[in-house]
């Protein structure tokens, strides 16, 4: 009953012309409620977001229509061939619906297409990679710093372990004593992070996605080809090497991120080389030597710093992932950091890999 008020809510503030309104879930994700708002004449995708992880959704929407319109005028320009997921206004041209204590949001709905959690073939990833490649293209002029830092230090690995490390001494879940060896792992592995911090001296500062799970890029039903980068949540000044990271963080394993099958926990060289191939394909004349050299740093940082904030979570008492299961963020973390060694165990291979592009 209070779905349907809330979706008949929704309806009339965004201005949906058909009955009986419904609205039901879609999508994966770990931070925002996302559903498929529906009535007998259209959909349109609604998100309720959280806003203890996004404190100011203001400036969220501000950041993703700026880039909306930076990639429609590409489109206009010949461009950008991908579709736009638009933030669509209220009846009174507003962005976001306060509604009982939430903050609501609503995006164009892209029918005719399909998310993977899984890659299952080198086509598909290297699709996947090429996608985002062409999104990073086309934000290559796009001033990054006119961006709002909508989460502080997002990637920032010095941070998040001097939190993992507050969390840890202050333990106010008594959890640490069941992570014993996965804290001892952490701190053995504190070092990549002043590796990083002078890498990071030598590479530009590029308007990035910041999220490029495998789940974030939409392929066309019918052809199987790339059909919309979405979730623009996250996009803030960064460096192309965590885009990278992620994509061979959520694109390389066979299995899901929480899955508790570690044994096959690796990293699949070839769809390591297919995400190398499609990403930096369409970044060719803009790629530097130095950020395509950052790239392998980027896939060891990404699966250790998301497990480092999983096992963060965890011993915070599971505050910002959502969780499903009993120690479901110490077991993403436990899968995270076994991708991390299975990359430090390939690094050889992989460096190989992208120097063949």
């Amino acid at each position: 009953m209070e779905n349907r008020a809330v979706a008949a809510h929704l309806s009339q503030q965004f201005g949906l012309q058909g009955e009986q309104p419904v609205m039901n879930p879609i999508g994966n994700g770990h931070i925002n409620t996302t559903m498929l708002l529906k009535d007998t004449k259209q959909a349109v995708v609604v998100q309720k977001l959280n806003t203890d992880v996004f404190p100011n959704p203001e400036q969220l929407v501000e950041n993703a229509r700026a880039i909306e319109q930076h990639l429609s005028d590409k489109v206009v320009q010949g461009e950008y061939g991908l579709h736009i997921i638009k933030h669509l206004p209220t009846v009174e041209n507003e962005y976001l619906v306060n509604h009982n204590g939430g903050v609501w949001r609503a995006l164009e709905f892209i029918g005719g297409s399909y998310s993977e959690d899984v890659v299952d073939s080198t086509s598909k990833a290297q699709t996947a990679a090429n996608a985002f490649g062409q999104f990073a293209k086309a934000l290559e002029d796009f001033e990054a710093q006119q961006l709002h830092h909508v989460i502080p230090d997002f990637h920032n690995l010095a941070k998040r372990i001097e939190t993992f490390k507050k969390t840890l001494q202050q333990d106010r879940h008594n959890r640490a004593q069941l992570c014993i060896d996965d804290i001892a792992f952490c701190q053995s592995q504190f070092s990549l992070a002043d590796e990083l911090q002078v890498l990071l001296k030598s590479i530009p500062l590029r308007p990035c996605h910041n999220d490029t799970k495998i789940n974030n890029m939409l392929f066309c039903t019918k052809t199987n080809q790339g059909k919309a980068v979405i979730d623009m949540d996250t996009c803030m000044p960064g460096y192309w090497l965590f885009d990278f990271g992620d994509m061979v963080r959520t694109f390389c394993s066979p299995e899901a991120e929480d899955s508790l099958n570690l044994e096959n926990v690796v990293v699949r060289e070839e769809i390591f080389s297919a995400i190398v191939k499609g990403y930096v394909e369409p970044l060719a004349d803009t790629l530097t030597e130095q950020e395509k050299n950052s790239f392998l740093l980027g896939a060891k940082v990404m699966p250790f710093m998301i497990g480092l904030r999983f096992l963060t979570d965890y011993l915070d008492g599971d505050n910002y992932f959502a969780v499903h299961r009993e120690q479901h963020n110490l077991q993403r973390s436990r899968n995270q950091f076994k991708l991390y060694q299975d990359v430090l165990a390939k690094e050889k291979i992989l460096k190989d890999i992208l120097a063949q592009y």
